[in-house]
């Protein structure tokens, strides 16, 4: 699916749920298109094995390092499918005949809402796509994403998204085989049931990466994650020879359980600046001590990083830098249909906040507003009607609103 492809296909999808939204995505490209440092489009999409073209700009000052390219089908379901697994939430790993059987058998179980016309949603994922798209779309930060797809029309699909989005898609690899795929379950509640499918999906290797890939950038972003850990690695190397913050997500509870050492060992070595962790998963971080204030976790992360971050869901987050710690209630009036990017798009608005050198506390709060904005509908990609909603809550909170129109 080429980007031509791609914008037709959102309008499509978008039909009946209002003419100012339809708007909103059809008219990106043209207004991207004038001079802007911090925004880039897709240009033609790489030939295989090869990066793409690069953009307007080669140094994007924000990059995210996602070594599979994914993608998310989103539905709302009802109980009786989510029974049929012998595990309800979580992510488990499927393989692709299982997830074809699961995409087969959701189109009878899905939640529809009045006027929806789609309740399916498939879109570019992974928690760093996420969180770069973010960063991109909704704030207007000159955003890159390192990483491989493959020559299927779901690799089409996740560069095209990337690109309509504006994030610069020149380091991305385009090669032989299949992409990435998840399914997400979303019950009445808003909570998940993950079954991905990455065992044969291609990827980008350590040694694929170079300097060049790096240079002129000042943030790296990373998710933790044991099969990718030496391209990780890699990345964190050239990172810091080029002089590049790195911020790191914790990825999942399980993540953190079942590969704690390497994780203790990345942390240690000093090379994290800005470390994300959701509550649960900073509890495993010590060991999964029972009760434990989420300060414990947090001090031990900011004993290693120079920003900490643990966020605590309707509780908001807590965090540290240097001798501040700061906690900032979650944003309110956040009507949670689907919680798939919340965490993702915290980190999008505390980036911003960074990149703007706001204080600890603004930074938390603009996080706060970006991942109550994604969890108001499918999917981990803020719709134009929500980005709207989280602008009216930075500007009630008196931070500084992009200076974008989208």
């Amino acid at each position: 699916m080429d980007a031509a492809s791609f914008y037709k296909y959102k309008e499509k999808r978008l039909k009946g749920e209002g003419k100012a939204r339809a708007l909103a995505i059809t008219e990106i490209p043209r207004r991207r298109k004038k001079q802007n440092p911090f925004i880039m489009g897709a240009e033609a999409l790489p030939r295989n094995g090869d990066a793409a073209p690069v953009a307007a700009s080669s140094h994007p000052l924000i990059l995210g390092l996602q070594p599979a390219a994914l993608i998310d089908h989103v539905a709302r379901v009802d109980w009786s499918l989510l029974h049929k697994s012998p595990v309800t939430g979580g992510s488990i790993p499927v393989a692709i005949q299982d997830l074809q059987q699961i995409l087969g058998e959701v189109k009878t179980h899905m939640l529809t809402s009045p006027g929806e016309t789609s309740p399916m949603l498939t879109i570019a994922g992974g928690s760093v796509a996420n969180t770069i798209r973010g960063l991109s779309a909704n704030f207007g930060v000159s955003c890159g994403i390192i990483g491989a797809y493959g020559d299927d029309e779901e690799g089409q699909l996740f560069a095209s998204n990337m690109g309509f989005s504006g994030v610069n898609i020149s380091k991305l690899r385009r090669k032989k085989g299949p992409t990435g795929q998840c399914v997400c379950l979303v019950d009445a509640l808003g909570n998940r049931t993950m079954r991905p499918c990455l065992s044969s999906a291609v990827k980008v290797q350590a040694d694929e990466l170079t300097k060049e890939d790096f240079k002129g950038s000042k943030w790296l972003v990373i998710r933790y994650g044991k099969f990718n850990i030496e391209v990780i690695q890699e990345a964190i190397q050239i990172a810091k020879q080029e002089g590049l913050y790195v911020s790191l997500d914790l990825a999942s509870f399980e993540m953190v359980r079942d590969f704690r050492p390497p994780l203790l060992q990345l942390l240690e070595s000093g090379d994290i600046d800005l470390c994300f962790a959701n509550e649960d998963e900073a509890m495993e971080l010590l060991g999964g001590e029972q009760n434990t204030d989420p300060e414990a976790p947090l001090q031990f992360l900011a004993e290693h990083c120079k920003w900490a971050v643990v966020t605590l869901g309707r509780n908001g987050c807590i965090a540290k830098h240097g001798k501040e710690t700061v906690r900032v209630p979650a944003t309110g009036e956040a009507k949670a249909v689907d919680a798939t990017g919340a965490g993702d798009l915290f980190a999008s608005g505390f980036l911003y906040g960074l990149v703007k050198e706001l204080s600890l506390e603004e930074c938390c709060k603009i996080g706060a507003c970006s991942g109550g904005s994604v969890v108001r509908s499918l999917g981990g990609e803020v719709t134009p009607e929500n980005r709207k909603w989280m602008y009216k809550q930075m500007q009630i909170k008196g931070l500084p609103v992009p200076d974008i129109r989208n």
